[in-house]
């Protein structure tokens, strides 16, 4: 079965496999605020275009140091196992979407009915034929599997059709290297990347059996490093390792100055609200009209990684943060769960979730599903969630009476015209935690910053003003109580 060749979109190009020899520049400090707004990010990556017949890159693609993702015409290769024919249709729809926006051009969609994935080729030989025809036809350089590929199916694939082959977790992390802009959300993504490529370096060519040092080994050495010597791929193996090991430790001291500060949140007593969502659910633009962010917003899958927060109010005066995340994705790879758990803890921290859903995607439910899944896997899944369901204007009438059934507690909005987004801060309001502390106190008119800090994290239900001071009923929770009692009335 095959799909309609996608649309060409042209951007930016970054290889998978970086350098492993030497450390990427990671020059931006971690928790400053990046002073580029949106509007410019977005112009910056759209200015980025390919000049055509100015490469020089080795053709021999067995060296794994020349070889490069290099997605420009691509055939996209997907095997359907269960469910409808329908999941079959928008799991490859959805993977020409993640290769238009890493900077391919998709010409082909090929699906295969199989009971499960072939051990050998992913796909079986008769349709591995078949997708080599494509290939040909086409003049395509990529196959894109949507599936990932063990290191076995990687390698026969790919001497069979003879074009690169990539599977859908090397394309994800390909998307995530070009969007990270953080010094966090680099070193994630790096590692993701060199978790992901360390038990494939077999496959990624025969020249890694090469020997290197050792005057036994064709090459002059001194004492010690006569002989054999090392190959090439244990080498590889052991400088991947060391890089990993050290990215570890670069992540786990940022972990802690997240917690550090995520930590001085809590003790502040702020409400904390996380954005979470499918990705290209409009998160980013939602987060806009709530906070006036000034987050870039694009038309693209995973467009922002690194996670922004804001602080705004509720209708009622009460201050709470509002944070965006990275978004969700159905199979979504676990070196990159794994890779951004400190980023994603944000959501597990957090008093209320509110999830955002695609209206118009064709499938609502199931990407409500694969956002529950994945906040499983982070302790997010006993939070209070609040639903909306986004870009109802781009929406069928009848997918929203169906949605409205299906989540009757859901509010519709649509982040781009700003319909319903009074709605979202109406609800937002109910759900956050109130404080539990009632107290009738009496405050000189020189604390003002204790009224301040009353307004800020509690509620104040009655103000008046005496000879003494400002009487107030409050409702405060149990830290900010405890600095009140001398105050009581």
């Amino acid at each position: 079965m095959r799909l309609p060749a996608g649309r060409a979109t042209i951007g930016p190009r970054r290889s998978l496999l970086r350098d492993i020899y030497q450390a990427p520049v990671l020059d931006d400090a971690f928790g400053q605020e990046d002073p580029t707004t949106g509007d410019l990010e977005l112009e910056e990556r759209h200015s980025l275009r390919r000049v055509a017949g100015l490469s020089t890159e080795l053709t021999d693609v067995t060296e794994v140091e020349y070889r490069q993702l290099r997605l420009e015409r691509v055939v996209l290769v997907g095997v359907w196992t269960d469910g409808s024919v329908e999941d079959a249709d928008n799991s490859l729809t959805e993977l020409a979407a993640l290769a238009e926006t890493a900077g391919s051009q998709v010409l082909e969609g090929l699906i295969q009915r199989r009971s499960r994935p072939d051990a050998a080729t992913f796909i079986g030989r008769g349709k591995v034929d078949e997708v080599r025809d494509v290939v040909i036809a086409t003049g395509a350089d990529t196959v894109i599997c949507d599936g990932e590929l063990s290191p076995s199916q990687l390698r026969k694939l790919e001497s069979q059709v003879k074009v690169k082959v990539v599977d859908r977790t090397a394309l994800i992390l390909d998307i995530f290297a070009q969007h990270a802009k953080s010094k966090e959300g680099k070193a994630q993504v790096e590692l993701a990347q060199l978790q992901y490529l360390l038990p494939r370096l077999r496959g990624w060519g025969e020249s890694l059996s090469r020997q290197g040092g050792g005057a036994g080994g064709g090459s002059g050495g001194g004492v010690g490093t006569r002989g054999p010597g090392e190959t090439k791929l244990e080498t590889d193996r052991r400088r991947i390792n060391t890089r990993i090991s050290r990215l570890k430790r670069e992540i786990k001291n940022m972990r802690t100055v997240r917690q550090t500060k995520r930590s001085r949140r809590q003790a502040s007593g702020i409400p904390a609200v996380a954005i979470a969502g499918y990705t290209n659910a409009g998160k980013s633009s939602l987060l806009n009209q709530l906070t006036q962010a000034g987050v870039l917003v694009e038309n693209a899958l995973f467009a922002t990684l690194d996670p922004t927060t804001r602080r705004t109010a509720a209708e009622d005066g009460r201050v709470f943060t509002l944070s965006d995340t990275v978004g969700f994705v159905r199979h979504l790879p676990h070196q990159i769960v794994e890779a951004f758990r400190s980023t994603l803890e944000e959501v597990s921290e957090a008093d209320l979730v509110v999830h955002v859903v695609d209206g118009a995607h064709p499938d609502p439910e199931g990407q409500v599903s694969a956002v529950r899944e994945v906040l499983g896997e982070v302790g997010a899944d006993k939070i209070p969630e609040l639903l909306v369901v986004n870009k109802v204007d781009a929406a069928d009438e009848e997918t929203l009476l169906r949605l409205k059934r299906t989540w009757p507690d859901a509010v519709f909005v649509s982040a781009r015209s700003g319909a319903g987004i009074a709605d979202v801060h109406v609800a937002i309001a109910e759900r956050l935690p109130r404080p539990a502390v009632d107290l009738r106190i009496i405050l000189p008119y020189d604390r003002g910053d204790l009224v301040a800090r009353i307004h800020r994290s509690g509620q104040v239900l009655n103000t008046r003003y005496t000879d003494d001071g400002t009487e107030l009923q409050v409702r405060v929770n149990e830290q900010l109580a405890g600095e009140l009692e001398s105050f009581r009335h």
